[in-house]
């Protein structure tokens, strides 16, 4: 049976007077959020307005004593509320290190940004309570006695490596940027926090497990909510209907056209249309603007989750039919971009498109979606796009390790890059885009010493991109295999740690890498495991994994006889092939030598 349901902003769920605990229990999974996710939840409240809404907490309430400690059992929700507690301590440390400049009032809200973690009465009794895994509940008390809510605690080993720790660094970096340039830090980080502390969540109780489990079913059952693009549709059809009755299964028929060049993916399909808004922004705001006017943006300088539904209103009431014609045109030119429009495809684009998704670039579809509606106005050829693409690749592979720019300055890069365009023809659009990027890109020692850290902990699959695009380079045309092929839903050719990344090191990796020293062995893997040099690309993961170095090196397809080990022909592989051992000195020569070769390749002034 549901106790409760209602929509409380952070503040509530967090409330300094009130004796509430939420207890993430050990069957929970662990906490596994990820930059992405931290970045979409400090974005989402940052670019949004006040209210934001952050989604839903489902808790079962078995406490009956109204006078007690409030435990609550998280079931759903347990990684959002982890993480506000990791931000609202990222801000409580800001502040505290300006306790100085903090006024009476300030100090206050300090104490009680303190409450939000910690309750008033109990000693150390903390409001959120992770679950074990992983060293979870240690690593989050660890932070706490880190900024001094709570006593002193034994920091957990390597707990900076985990990620309690870096969600928690994470958000002080961001803290830390939104208040560089600004002349009040504190009123900064003040606004920045009372914003959180607005944003809402719907907490459901319920009062058993069973309760719980019903309710999961319940809303699995019952589908989604409309949607924006729902009713931006809605919107539309009603306003043509109400011009031309009777033309609703006409327009309808061009809806659903363009849908079907976006696909079923509702993410998709909001990001194309944020990004037509923001690629055609001039155009669409000429609409509104007051003659002689160049200055103003009527509908908004950028397209939002917040703002979306509010900017196609007002454009379908001024011109619904025109509206149609060219966002349906767009989204033909966009499917390009998704591989879903072979009629209108370049062929000598698609490797590039491909890896440009593989290196996660959508964001620069914003940009590539002008060039290919405006491609007759920029003479672009198809050599100029293929360019453009490869400097798009690059620049992703720099961002994407670096997060330099970062995530929120993306969309804003790509329509001033727009903006630079007018009147630049052919070649001279290239050269503004390779400007305009190399100029926000991280420089080549930023991006060469991320290369020689602990890649595949900073971002897997920037690795993974960077070892197939190391592998391709040596492949002739005999050699080819395709690197990105799947069977049954999943990579055939995945990352390989040469020496094993778990948590059990084998005894014939503790002997070659430490000489028997099980300590210094595990020293090294903290230190080493997740190196590029210690990472190459295999076809048979599954085959390999804890196995003794020479057995992954030889290691041959009982069926047919090939080699699925190191000697599998690849080039990244030829100094593992002739290899007889692996030691702490030989990842890191391995890795000084793929960290030049990568350098390289995804240089921004480099050949096209």
């Amino acid at each position: 049976m549901i106790t409760s349901v209602y929509n409380y902003p952070v503040s509530q769920l967090f409330d300094i007077d009130a004796s509430v605990v939420y207890v993430i229990p050990k069957y929970q999974r662990e906490y596994i959020w990820k930059r992405h996710q931290w970045e979409n939840l400090f974005d989402d409240v940052t670019e949004n307005n006040p209210g934001y809404f952050l989604g839903s907490l489902i808790c079962i309430n078995q406490v009956t004593d109204a006078l007690s400690v409030q435990e609550l059992e998280v079931v759903d929700g347990q990684q959002r509320l982890t993480t506000l507690s990791l931000l609202f301590a990222a801000g409580y440390q800001a502040l505290k290190e300006r306790y100085k400049d903090l006024s009476d009032d300030q100090r206050l809200e300090l104490m009680n940004l303190k409450r939000k973690l910690v309750l008033k009465k109990g000693k150390d009794k903390i409001r959120v309570v992770p679950q074990v895994q992983n060293n979870n509940l240690d690593d989050y008390r660890a932070v706490l006695s880190d900024i001094e809510v709570i006593g002193e605690v034994n920091i957990p080993s390597y707990a900076g490596n985990r990620r309690i720790f870096h969600a928690y660094k994470y958000f002080k970096e961001r803290i830390y940027e939104m208040m560089d340039g600004q002349g009040d830090e504190v009123t900064t980080i003040m606004d920045f926090l009372d914003k959180v502390s607005q944003a809402t969540l719907v907490k459901i109780e319920v009062a058993s497990h069973a309760d719980a489990y019903t309710l999961f079913e319940s809303l699995n059952n019952r589908g989604m909510p409309l949607t924006a693009i729902d009713l931006i549709k809605n919107k539309l059809l009603s306003r043509l209907e109400s011009m031309e009755p009777g033309s609703i299964d006409y327009y309808f028929e061009n809806w659903n056209r363009l849908l079907n060049y976006l696909g079923d993916d509702y993410t998709i399909q909001e990001r194309f249309f944020r990004q037509y808004y923001d690629a055609f922004k001039d155009e669409l705001n000429t609409l509104f603007r007051k003659e002689g006017d160049k200055t103003q943006d009527p509908l908004g300088y950028m397209a939002t989750r917040s703002n979306l539904i509010s900017i196609y209103q007002k454009i379908i009431d001024k011109d619904a039919k025109w509206f149609l014609k060219n966002i349906n045109s767009a989204s033909r030119k966009y499917a390009i971009l998704l591989f879903r429009n072979q009629d209108d495809a370049i062929d000598c684009l698609e490797k590039a498109l491909k890896d440009l998704e593989r290196i996660q670039g959508a964001p620069s579809h914003l940009l590539m979606l002008y060039l290919l509606v405006r491609r007759d106005d920029l003479q672009t050829r198809d050599e100029h796009l293929a360019q453009i693409l490869h400097l798009l690749v690059r620049f992703f592979v720099r961002r994407n390790l670096t997060d330099t720019p970062p995530t929120r300055d993306l969309t804003r890069l790509f329509m001033g890059i727009i903006d630079k365009l007018d009147g630049k023809k052919g070649v001279e659009v290239v050269d503004v885009i390779r400007e305009q990027l190399i100029a926000k890109s991280a420089s080549d020692e930023m991006f060469r010493h991320k290369l020689e850290g602990p890649i595949y902990e900073e971002n897997s699959w920037v690795a993974r991109f960077i070892l197939c695009a190391l592998a391709e380079e040596g492949m002739t045309i005999e050699t080819r295999v395709d690197l990105w092929g799947f069977k049954n839903k999943q990579y055939v050719w995945t990352i390989e740690h040469i020496f094993p990344q778990g948590e059990h090191i084998p005894k014939s990796w503790v002997d070659m890498m430490a000489d028997g020293d099980e300590q210094r062995s595990k020293d090294y893997q903290q230190s080493h495991v997740h190196k590029l040099g210690n990472l190459t690309i295999s076809g048979f993961n599954s085959a390999l994994g804890n196995k003794s170095f020479e057995e992954k090196r030889d290691r041959t397809d009982r069926k047919t006889g090939l080699h699925v080990g190191y000697k599998n022909g690849l080039k990244l592989n030829e100094d593992l092939a002739d290899a007889d051992i692996w030691s702490v000195a030989l990842i890191d020569a391995r890795t000084s030598k793929l960290v030049d070769k990568a350098t390289g390749l995804f240089q921004l002034n480099g050949d096209d």
